[in-house]
This record gives C-alpha cells, structure tokens and sequence, in this order.
C-alpha cells in the first residue's frame, strides 16, 4: 500500500548540532504510528520538517505518491496535515466555536459569518466526543484537558489525511484519555495516517500499530510496536544493548557508599500536582544518594522542584529532619536546608555577565551582609575555599562566568549552593553537556558530599550514572513511583525492567 507520507534520508543540521540524520519515516492510512526516543532525540524536529516549519537540508518527502516540500504550517495544513501540539496552539480569546472553524467559518448567502450555524455545529460536533461545553465561552476560560479535546477535534473535522499528536494526553484527566483514543479509532477506521508521539509506554501498546524509534536524530528502530518487548523498546529509546545490560545486571556496580540508617534528612509524602506527580512518596537519609530514574515525563524534574519550593503542590507534605516545610516556597526550602541545581544552568542557574566571585556568592549575601554592608574578606575566603575545594578553573575569581568551560559553570553553581551549608542538595542533571574529565569530577565532587553526610537527590538521562552513583533508585512512571531499588537491585538491568514493566490497566 502506498504510503500517505513518507520522509526519505532527511537531515536537519543547526550551528553545531545534527538534528535530523538520515531519517525515515513511512505513514500509511489507518494507522497509528508511534514516534518515540528520549529528549534531544529528534522528534520535535522532524515534526517540524512534515509540517513545513522547517526545510529539511537533504533528503526528500512524499506526500500522496507526489514529492513536496511544505513553505510553511499553513500549506501542510491546507494540504491535509494537522498537527495536534502538546501546548494547545488555537485563539485562547475567541469562542470554542470560533476556534473549531478558524479559517473555515460558515456563512451566510449574504457572505456574513453565520454564528447560529457555527455554534449549532460546534455543539453536534463536540457532543460526538462526548463533550458538552458552551461553545460561547472564550476557549482560554476551560480546562486544559477540555481545549486539547477542541483541537484534536478540529484536526479530526478538517478531513485530514494525516494527523500528528504531540503528547496530547499530558493534560487530559482518565476519562478524557479514552474519549482521545476512541477518537484515534475513528481516525484510523476512517483511513487518515496518525503519527502519535507520547512517552507513555501504556498508551503506546494500547493504540499503536507501528512504532519508529529516534535516538541522537537517528533512526534506530521501526517496525510493527505488537512483537516488540517493552524492555527491548525501552533499551532501544536509551541506547543500551539488551543482552550486555541483562549480563551485567547479574552483579552490583562498584564504587556505592552506605549511608548511615539515621533518621531521613528529608520526607516527602503524597507529593502531587495535578498530571505532573501522583502521590509521589520519598526519604533522604543523611550520606545517602537517591537516584530517580524514568523515562522522559516520568516526573523526576517535577519531584525535585516540588521539594525544593518550585512547584506549588496540589496535596502532599516535605519534612527537613522532622520539620514540615511551607510548601510551594523556594525561600522556605532554602532556610531549611534545601537547594536544588537546575537542569539548565544556562537559563536558570548562572549570570553568565557576573564574575565567579559574584556568582558563587550571590545566594549568601544576606548572611554576609552587617548592617546592610557586606564584607569583602568574607566574600573573598569563601570564593577561595571553594574554587579549591571544587577545583574549579579560572583566570581570577574576577573572570566572567560565561567564559569557563561547561563544567567549570556548574561547579560554580555547585559553590554557590554549597556556601548555604545545606542539609539536602537536588541535583538535576549534573553532568549534562559537560566533558567527560569534569562530569568524572563532578561526580567525584557529589560522592564526597555524600561522604561527608549530605543527603543528595541525582537525576541523570544516564542510567549508567544513576546505576553507579545512587545507593537506591527511585523509578517514576507518568508522575507515580512504580519501583523502589536498593542494595543489590541497583542494576542498570533492574531499573530497565521496571520502567518497562506494563503498568495497570
């Protein structure tokens, strides 16, 4: 059967960065084709190349056994592509209605806008997904779960050939989510070609029929999803070889540390935020390094931020050595004992304009400050203290921090942590895009924190890393905690299989 879409060998090359290598991508009509790899792999990219945002800069598409390129979205989308994003891309300020019919409203013989046919079709048509809202009311003024469902009813309503959902059950409660996939059935019985892209392994094996893996802008796998074992996808997605990590699981790695069996520096208990975290339960104990391990989306970065103050919690409670903490404020965290390094020292962490001393200092100014006035020796001994102690590498303490490489900037924010003497250090992603030289002391530096009785929380995309640093591993799935891995279990072999294992029905 002719394919309705198909990219042929595209690559997509950005300053310094492959995005897009040698990909193939094949649609047919009544299927649901999963585009799954972890973030950075490449998916968002290529769905940017079939929608026409961006031209690809080799290879080819086919759209309906003819070639074609697409300018810009509104010529895929006139040609029959529509794309569902995971952030509801309609007019949050016109009606439900309005947004339904955007560029397509009906109208009069006298050419006007005809609203009492629009909201009349609007309402029959949103009635079919077993949605009953007044198609009156601004789109912006509804929950996120009901505006996902006007957008992929409004991609459904164009007569699509293709249909593209970009995480489009991140907002949706339960029952939205069956009201999607009976829409995915229609679409598929009615011969249109979705490419569904979701994290959600459930999902996947629930609707999908083909399956293409990305990894580094690279095709790795694609094929039919029913034969395929969630483990072998899951090492698939990570990059790691199935039988070598099933050999190598049969023994603990080397090089873990025990912590003490004191009481937990940190509790966290029911942590939950409506469709990020689901009751997420986790102890600290000082000297001990949890890891948390998941697949993107699975709610790490979430569960760090919730602790550490940056994500207000539906429900749930943090207590820091037996003192619950007001959550939802960073400000509350810190004072007592909680820090947290960001996964993007770029945008959340550094100043890149400050100097190392500036940087490293800023967080403790007002306990350097007297009367208002901060001291310059004080600022002075404790930048020296750390640069030793962190070996960080700088022309003076003056220099700017944007010129140090990688992994001199997120030791300069490890420093700036550290000067607030914290009892719990949060540690998202540490090593990323940093040399191998300082990620080995990046992680030499966390171990011997940890030594010195620091409770550490480590998120890492590196399983092998999480494996080797963590004395247990936490494993988050869509928000919950599936596993607990300790002593011996923490194995790069254990953590695969349960992130692969098949959740409830």
């Amino acid at each position: 059967m002719e394919p309705v879409l198909a990219a042929t060998a595209v690559s997509k090359r950005f300053p310094g960065v492959v995005a897009l290598s040698e990909v193939d991508l094949t649609l047919h009509g009544g299927e649901v084709h999963a585009l799954v790899g972890e973030n950075g792999a490449g998916k968002s990219t290529l769905i940017k190349v079939l929608t026409g945002v961006y031209t690809p800069d080799t290879g080819e598409l086919t759209y309906l056994g003819e070639t074609t390129g697409f300018g810009r979205p509104a010529d895929a989308q006139n040609a029959g592509i529509s794309t569902v994003y995971q952030e509801v891309n309609l007019v949050g300020q016109q009606s439900v209605a309005s947004n339904l019919f955007l560029g397509r409203e009906p109208r009069t013989r006298w050419g006007l806008l005809d609203f009492r046919a629009m909201n009349r079709r609007a309402a029959d048509l949103l009635a079919g997904y077993g949605i009953r809202v007044d198609v009156t009311r601004p789109l912006r003024t509804l929950g996120m779960g009901v505006q996902q469902m006007v957008a992929l009813a409004r991609a459904a309503d164009t007569r699509a050939r293709v249909v593209i959902l970009d995480e489009p059950t991140s907002s949706l409660e339960p029952r939205e989510v069956d009201t999607l996939f009976t829409v995915v059935e229609r679409l598929r019985a009615d011969g249109v070609a979705v490419l569904y892209v979701s994290h959600r392994l459930d999902e996947l094996y629930r609707i999908c029929d083909q399956v293409t893996v990305l990894r580094d802008g690279r095709v790795v796998h694609s094929g039919p999803l029913a034969g395929l074992p969630r483990l072998g996808l899951v090492a698939m997605m990570l990059g790691r070889d199935l039988e070598e990590v099933r050999r190598d699981g049969a023994t603990k790695f080397e090089g873990e540390h025990t912590a003490e069996r004191a009481e937990p520096v940190l509790t966290a208990t029911g942590l939950t935020v409506k469709h990020r975290l689901d009751g997420v339960d986790l102890a600290v104990r000082p000297g001990e390094i949890v890891g948390l391990g998941g697949l993107l989306g699975a709610g790490r970065s979430e569960t760090a931020m919730a602790i550490a103050g940056a994500l207000p919690l539906d429900s749930g409670e943090v207590t820091v050595e037996g003192t619950r903490l007001r959550t939802g404020s960073v400000a509350a965290a810190m004072r007592a004992g909680v820090v947290l390094l960001p996964e993007d020292r770029k945008a959340d962490g550094i100043l890149p304009d400050l100097s190392v001393r500036e940087n490293i200092v800023l967080a403790a100014l007002p306990r350097l400050s007297a009367a208002g006035l901060v001291s310059r020796r004080r600022q002075d001994s404790i930048v020296d203290t750390f640069v030793r102690r962190l070996r960080i590498k700088a022309a003076s303490p003056d220099q700017r921090v944007g010129e140090l490489s990688g992994g001199n900037q997120q030791k300069v924010l490890l420093a700036r942590l550290l000067c607030l003497e914290p009892r719990l250090l949060l540690l998202d992603e540490p090593t990323r895009g940093i040399d191998v030289g300082a990620k080995a002391e990046v992680q030499a530096l966390v171990d011997e924190l940890a030594r010195d009785g620091l409770g550490v929380v480590l998120i890492s995309s590196e399983f092998d890393e999480v494996v080797e640093g963590s004395d247990t591993i936490v494993v988050l799935r869509d928000g919950a905690v599936t596993a607990r891995l300790t002593g011996e279990d923490v194995t790069e072999a254990a953590l695969l299989a349960a992130l692969a294992e098949e959740g409830p029905a």
